[in-house]
């Protein structure tokens, strides 16, 4: 199974709405004790052990797509962890595939690899008035909101945890989107 977290690299990005990807790829490394590292050349950070692969697209989210093919082989479980400003702050929701919903880091994978993936999303809620869609998703969660954003973050990664122990997605999509 290959987990693909979305995000912006750069301390500049670390803890914005659009890096809930990468927080809960960071979160499922450590319950399973993994360190993400980069390679030389390589346009990612990755761990793999006992038949999981994290991944983080160092590419912008934009260009998320630019590294999925060389890291998921023929038939292996691919699923993606990706903010989504169409669900409230905090809730998450999984998906067995679809359409990039407007997302561009979907988009490029989608363009790349074919729409037939897992999606998690993370609820990261609409930009208030007058706030612009890039400004709403380079911005930091209130206190309040990170204590939602810690939470879906956490059930997030256990999900994604769940189906690599072998649960079935039905199963799984029943226990988070409820």
């Amino acid at each position: 199974m290959v987990v693909f977290g979305l995000g912006n690299p750069g301390s500049e990005y670390s803890g914005t709405r659009h890096n809930v990807g990468f927080d809960t790829v960071e979160k499922i490394a450590a319950l399973k004790g993994m360190t993400l590292r980069k390679r030389c050349l390589c346009l990612y950070k990755r761990a793999t052990m006992d038949g999981l692969t994290l991944v983080e697209p160092l590419t912008y989210m934009n260009n998320s797509g630019a590294v999925v093919n060389e890291n998921v082989k023929d038939g292996e479980m691919m699923v993606v962890i990706v903010d989504q400003m169409d669900l409230p702050v905090g809730k998450i929701r999984v998906r067995r595939s679809g359409g990039s919903a407007g997302h561009n880091g979907l988009k490029s994978i989608i363009a790349e690899h074919g729409a037939d993936f897992i999606r998690v999303y993370i609820g990261i809620g609409r930009p208030a008035e007058g706030c612009s869609v890039p400004d709403h998703v380079l911005s930091r969660f209130s206190e309040s909101d990170r204590d939602l954003i810690d939470q879906a973050e956490a059930k997030a990664a256990e999900a994604v945890l769940k189906l690599y122990e072998g649960e079935k997605l039905e199963s799984v999509m029943q226990w988070a989107n409820s």
